[in-house]
């Protein structure tokens, strides 16, 4: 299996508070065991192919119980891993 990296960015909209939506969604991919940077205007992940896409998803689908999201991601298979990854 392929490791890759993903810059991800969830935009909630029109709720009353965007952080519960964007932490929930960090848990989640932390749950799947993926390391885990987060940023000012986006979140970057590393690991196995088939789990980013599976937690990825599972946040996307979580973010969207709460009303309307949009979730930007560019992957990459090329970008350099954090340290000790």
């Amino acid at each position: 299996m392929a490791q890759i990296s993903a810059q991800v960015s969830l935009y909630p909209l029109r709720q009353p508070s965007i952080g519960p939506t964007i932490r929930e969604a960090v848990r989640i991919l932390r749950e799947h065991g993926l390391k885990v940077e987060m940023g000012p205007m986006s979140t970057l992940v590393w690991g196995e192919e088939e789990v980013v896409f599976a937690a990825l998803q599972q946040a996307f689908h979580r973010a969207t119980e709460g009303g309307d999201a949009v979730m930007v991601v560019t992957f990459s298979n090329a970008c350099p891993r954090p340290e000790g990854g």
